[in-house]
């Protein structure tokens, strides 16, 4: 088998395994009791964990058998598996808006990378990797803050999910920067920002599958990710896009297409939520007391049965006599009816 042949493998591989780990956090999330760390104490999100781990060890090795601008896009297939894994394996199966828009954010990644070229092996100085790490605690800290405050789930998801995608982005440009400066042995703050920030990026990839189901997350991720990647690498690393102008032109419409199948995954899942609600059973009056957190005011006791009037006072009120004796006041007829009609007991 070729070197080649061999890091496409690979890669396929590590895209099966990273997709594999997001249907399980998104499992966990699903089935968690919500709490922020809650995850840590399940067994099964620490098989989410060891997925993702083998993921990127295999995207490591197929990078050292292959180039970046092929290794880099195929990773992009991760959501294109999650969507029929699910459909398997958890019973979740994805919309034709969902496809379509995992294939058009995944060709428009896969031709943004690949116009992404390599020129050399910059460093990452000290200074600039102090800038570096504050600029990204920064924005990831600002988006966890945004997101905090946004009611809708899938809005929160997706913005969580972006702040994910930054911490995984700044993570692997950091263990480019240590690869780059192994020998040197200047690697501790490289591989403490490296720890940082791809637990920071698990921690909050997991929070944002919460609420939000499957696909809307993982494409944020998967589009964030490599994106972030690309700018840093493109303004601290001297990396340019190919073909010149031609190629940068070709990079935005490319990033274009990308964000429209993220928008039309994000649709999928805002349908899918506004349809949650709806069936065809009797709708439950309490649901929304329950939903706001409020009290639910204890039914009122049902209304005593109307008495049933004696003859004496139905006389009275009907034909304003009194009954005395056998005769009643009423024609004949009507009488021997009500005696006839009436209980023994009120008789």
């Amino acid at each position: 088998m070729s070197s080649l042949a061999l890091s496409v493998l690979l890669s396929l591989v590590s895209a099966v395994a990273y997709a594999a780990g997001a249907i399980v956090q998104e499992r966990v999330a699903t089935t968690g009791d919500g709490g922020s760390l809650a995850p840590l104490r399940n067994r099964i999100w620490w098989v989410a964990v060891a997925l993702n781990g083998v993921g990127a060890v295999l995207h490591v090795v197929a990078l050292a058998y292959g180039p970046l601008s092929l290794v880099q896009p195929l990773g992009a297939l991760t959501i294109v598996f999650a969507l029929p894994m699910a459909a398997l394996f958890v019973r979740r199966r994805a919309g034709a808006t969902a496809w379509r828009g995992a294939v058009m954010a995944t060709a428009g990644l896969s031709g943004l990378l690949a116009l992404t070229g390599h020129s050399g092996t910059h460093a990452l100085r000290g200074p600039d990797q102090f800038v570096l790490a504050g600029v990204a605690l920064g924005a990831v800290a600002l988006l966890t803050g945004v997101a905090a405050g946004v009611r809708r789930p899938v809005a929160r998801s997706v913005v969580l999910a972006g702040a994910a995608g930054i911490a995984f982005g700044i993570a692997s440009v950091f263990v480019k920067a240590v690869a780059v400066v192994w020998t040197s042995g200047a690697v501790v703050a490289g591989l403490v920002a490296i720890a940082l920030f791809a637990s920071a990026g698990t921690l909050l990839s997991q929070a944002a599958y919460r609420g939000a189901g499957l696909t809307a997350p993982l494409a944020t991720v998967t589009v964030a990710n490599p994106v972030v990647a690309a700018v840093v690498g493109i303004a601290l690393f001297g990396e340019r896009f190919r073909y010149g102008t031609t190629g940068t032109v070709l990079a935005l419409a490319c990033a274009v297409v990308a964000g429209g199948g993220l928008v039309l995954l994000m649709t999928e899942r805002l349908g899918a939520e506004c349809g949650e609600g709806t069936d065809d059973g009797p709708p439950d009056a309490d649901a929304a007391p329950r939903a706001a957190g409020t009290a639910v005011r204890p039914a009122p006791p049902p209304r005593p049965l109307p008495t049933v009037l004696p003859l004496e006072r139905l006389d009275r009120v009907m034909f304003g006599t009194e009954r005395t004796g056998s005769g009643s006041g009423r024609p004949p007829v009507l009488d021997a009816a009500v005696q006839t009609l009436t209980p023994p007991a009120l008789r």
